[in-house]
């Protein structure tokens, strides 16, 4: 079988992989970034084309399969990452260290591209593995920063359980099914159903993607590496923490058969998604707030997933990628905005239009599923009623007009929301959703919860003077697994730094250790 096609595929991350071996023999005489962006960009070109011919080629390696999601999020990250070593050559001009940085950026990349086109067990787990190494380096660039190194050895703690227990689900499934490849896995399932070994290997696989993608408990590292330089933190937030909802979409028809799997993530999600939501609208710093946005979103992207909305979490992390590089590359633009709108008191929000938001929201979006333009569940219908009602949200003022125009914008976007989701579920994904009713409903509960309290917050703010306490401190959840994590594996974090470290400068740090917490 001729090797075209998988040559093809693994042309970026080939390129990518000899990056750090090019940029640490030859860097010291010429400026990393005249290595990495050609390589980059023919990585990003490379990309293009095996999203291209992959659909229409077999691969011609067995533990190698392209699918539509991965190529597609193969080429995004190829972007982003040619996007962000741009910006990174001259948000770091005059540092030292661009060589190591430059080398485990090309590492990260090549080593993503592989995850994605990942068709066995093995590869699976060692590109997730290095992923994790890689970036282990780019968060602490600046290694004199205790909170970044705090962040770190959280963040590796983390991925040596994960690593644990995706073997442990390896090994169950591989016993299962006689060899590794994820193919296979796929179709013994859908002949035979999942066995209790296959039901065990999803949970075990669920428990890995939670500790991989910075829920709760373990979130705490990604809300500290605000200390690593921004281009860092908008490779994290837009590529590198998503895989995990991708790597959910790809075991889908494992989930599909593990009810306590999804259970699992149906909780962890929401539970993530509530707090963090919470806790980010009582946080000053910009960077540290989108922080605990991307907590947020990864809890709902992980809650799709436990649903069985597997497109809506593929839109989700497809949007989101494309959101946070914006803002975080953008951030000190987001400053200034934010700075002009605190200058002008916004108008309180009439209370009526608080519980009546929703409802004209769910009607817009009910009008919608009666055209044949939205086919979701009703209970997602509610959930996205209450995710958009802000839009509907009224200023209490006596103004002509300013009633009617209000009303009438937001429900344009919402039906514009609407829409556009139900388009992108035309998307040749080669997705099958199946979502359940049980674990809806206390989906919907919960969003249903959330909502309640940012509308007592715009009603009666006073009210929840102590809950704002409560969460401004993240409810205290990081400082205990910050203290179990350094009570099982201690280390030295506040003290001096690497010797390697200390010629860095601090200038372009994302945040002081006061803004973190």
């Amino acid at each position: 079988m001729s090797a075209t096609p998988a040559l093809i595929l693994l042309l970026p991350a080939v390129s990518m992989g000899i990056g750090p071996l090019l940029l640490l023999r030859f860097a010291a005489s010429a400026r990393p970034w005249r290595i990495f962006m050609p390589l980059s960009a023919f990585a990003f070109a490379a990309s293009l084309s095996a999203a291209w011919f992959g659909a229409r080629m077999p691969t011609g390696l067995p533990w190698l399969a392209w699918t539509p999601l991965g190529g597609l999020l193969a080429a995004l990250v190829q972007l982003l990452g040619t996007v962000i070593g741009a910006f990174s050559a001259r948000y770091l001009e005059g540092e030292d260290g661009q060589t190591r940085y430059a080398a485990a950026l090309a590492a990260m990349l090549a080593a993503v591209h592989l995850l994605l086109l990942a068709n066995h067990w093995l590869v699976l787990i060692a590109a997730w593995s290095l992923i994790g190494v890689a970036l282990q380096h780019l968060l602490c660039f600046y290694g004199d920063r205790p909170f970044a190194r705090l962040a770190t050895h959280k963040k590796r703690l983390a991925d040596r359980l994960a690593d644990v227990l995706l073997l442990a689900a390896a090994l169950l499934a591989w016993h299962e099914t006689g060899n590794g490849a994820l193919g296979d896995l796929a179709s013994r399932i859908a002949a035979h159903g999942a066995s209790p070994a296959l039901q065990c290997s999803a949970v075990c696989l669920a428990l890995a993607v939670v500790l991989r993608t910075a829920l709760l408990p373990v979130h705490g590292w990604l809300i500290q590496v605000m200390e690593a330089p921004t281009p860092v933190s908008a490779l994290l937030h837009a590529g590198v923490v998503n895989l995990g909802g991708f790597v959910l979409i790809r075991f889908a028809t494992l989930l599909d058969h593990a009810p306590a799997a999804r259970w699992l993530l149906v909780i962890t999600g929401l539970t993530t998604a509530a707090l963090a939501g919470l806790v980010m609208l009582t946080r000053i710093s910009i960077k540290v707030r989108l922080a605990w946005s991307t907590v947020a979103q990864m809890g709902f992207m992980v809650l799709e997933c436990g649903l069985g909305l597997y497109t809506f979490a593929a839109l989700h992390l497809l949007g989101h990628s494309l959101y946070k590089a914006h803002h975080f590359l953008s951030a000190s633009g987001a400053v200034r905005q934010t700075r002009r709108q605190m200058m002008r008191d916004a108008a309180p929000v009439h209370p009526a239009s608080l519980l009546l938001a929703p409802i004209a929201a769910a009607g817009v979006l009910h009008l919608l599923h009666r055209a044949g333009a939205a086919d979701w569940p009703w209970w997602w219908t509610v959930s996205l009623a209450l995710a958009w009602a802000p839009l509907l949200w009224l200023p209490r003022t006596r103004e002509p007009g300013a009633t009617l125009r209000p009303i009438l914008a937001g429900s344009i976007m919402i039906a514009g929301l609407g829409g556009v989701a139900s388009l992108a579920h035309l998307l040749p994904l080669g997705l099958h959703d199946a979502p359940e009713t049980a674990p809806g409903i206390l989906a919907l509960s919960g969003l249903t919860a959330l909502y309640g309290c940012l509308a007592l917050l715009q009603w009666r703010p006073q009210a929840l003077a102590t809950w704002r306490g409560w969460s401004y401190a993240g409810f205290y959840i990081d400082e205990h697994y910050t203290r179990l994590t350094l009570r099982l594996w201690p280390t030295p974090w506040t003290g001096a730094a690497p010797q390697a470290a200390r010629g860095h400068s601090a200038g372009n740090a994302n945040t002081s250790a006061a803004n973190v917490y």
